[in-house]
């Protein structure tokens, strides 16, 4: 997941520095116009973020954590799909047409990257959190790196080969307690196994203490009563 956010999180850094100039030199656009076009990728962010969360919720609700994992390696696949299809755009228009639906999806995979996170390890989702969170940096600083030292062209498409990379690796993401993607195994959480299997054995000896409370009740009667007959007796 780490990984994966990079090529989300990374990836909308990089575009908010990288978008503008992109289309100042590609198509000649004065530095004004081009960062007028850049700026439409940020837009996205007010529906596309939220709208990845709750489509994976919807995954989740129908398909357990196999829906929230295949949701997560869709929009990561198509994200990656886009920024190559950006790359070799030909005119303005289609340009400004595939940045839009590229962000979508980047920002869709923002939602459902952390769809997935509360369910890793509950106790410690902050630090889980923050963890994933750091993803985001790294990826920004090893594609700026790529923008740095390759043109803008190639570094788009290495850029969009590595998101569509990341995107199979759903396939090794297991969460305790659910299936992975492609494999049904479960990942128990032995913690939790030991509680319950204490819990088991403190009830099953409690149902012994009261199932022998009766006879041991009339064991003392007895002895009670033997007790008084011999003094008597005597």
């Amino acid at each position: 997941i780490f990984i994966q956010y990079a090529c989300c999180f990374g990836v909308e850094i990089t575009m908010n520095n990288a978008a503008a100039l992109y289309f100042k030199e590609e198509f000649g656009l004065s530095t004004e116009s081009a960062a007028a076009i850049a700026s439409i990728f940020g837009w996205m962010n007010l529906f596309a973020r939220g709208l990845g969360g709750f489509l994976s919720d919807k995954a989740n609700a129908r398909w357990g954590m196999r829906g929230r994992l295949a949701w997560q390696s869709f929009v990561l696949f198509m994200e990656g799909f886009m920024v190559i299809s950006f790359a070799n755009s030909s005119t303005l228009a289609t340009a400004i047409a595939v940045l839009v639906f590229f962000s979508i999806f980047v920002q869709a995979a923002e939602g459902s990257s952390y769809g997935i996170v509360p369910y890793v390890n509950p106790p410690i989702t902050g630090s889980i959190s923050g963890i994933i969170g750091a993803g985001g940096n790294v990826g920004a600083a090893v594609f700026s790196t790529c923008f740095r030292q390759l043109s803008a062209k190639l570094a788009f498409t290495v850029m969009g080969i590595v998101i569509v990379a990341s995107s199979f690796l759903s396939v090794v993401i297991f969460i305790p307690g659910h299936p992975g993607l492609v494999f049904r195994t479960q990942v128990e959480d032995k913690q939790a196994g030991g509680d319950v299997e204490v819990a088991s054995s403190v009830e099953v000896d409690t149902e012994s203490s009261i199932e022998q409370s009766p006879s041991d009740s009339l064991n003392s009667s007895t002895l009670s009563d033997a007790a008084d007959l011999e003094d008597f007796s005597s």
